[in-house]
């Protein structure tokens, strides 16, 4: 039997502000917050899933450059998008890299080259993406950041969920 050919599309920041924040219900803190420690997603994601590439979507910084080297020496394909700086009704200064379009960009220019994908991610702007790969019989996993905190419009797909969140002990920096 031929072994599948398994692409990863992750929306870093998606998964990083998912995974970091604390989650409230009802005024009791129902999750706390954590930093996953890059590499062992990595390593996760090939040995547990077998997937040969990794395409991680995150805004581009000049003051990250080194960053960005160590996870491409980590094993991730980055895809970058120009961000932008802005300032919030607070006063306070925020940089936004909204990488939604590219990550449906190139999974779908992807598409003839793997069978299974897993999508990164909790955002329901991803919803689209994961009805066409469904019909077309190449969504592998939606793996969800955070089990606390992600889009109802994602529910249809319960049944290919993964949490990231339940992997603390094994991922945690």
């Amino acid at each position: 039997m031929t072994r599948q050919t398994v692409y990863a599309f992750i929306d870093s920041q998606n998964l990083n502000r998912s995974i970091q924040n604390n989650v409230s219900h009802k005024g009791a803190q129902i999750y706390t917050g954590w930093k996953l420690d890059f590499k062992k997603f990595r390593v996760y994601l090939r040995d547990k899933y077998s997937v040969s590439r990794a395409f991680l979507f995150i805004g581009f910084m000049d003051k990250h450059e080194g960053l960005y080297k160590m996870l491409e020496g980590f094993g991730y394909e980055l895809i970058f998008k120009p961000t932008l700086t802005y300032i919030n009704e607070n006063g306070i200064e925020t940089v936004k890299g909204n990488v939604d379009a590219e990550l449906v960009l190139h999974a779908m220019i992807e598409l003839p080259n793997y069978d299974k994908a897993i999508v990164v991610a909790g955002d329901g702007d991803y919803r689209c993406l994961l009805e066409y790969l469904d019909a077309q019989k190449k969504l592998g996993f939606v793996a969800i950041p955070n089990r606390y905190s992600f889009s109802s419009l994602l529910n249809d797909f319960r049944k290919y969920f993964i949490f990231i969140s339940d992997l603390k002990t094994k991922l945690e920096r």
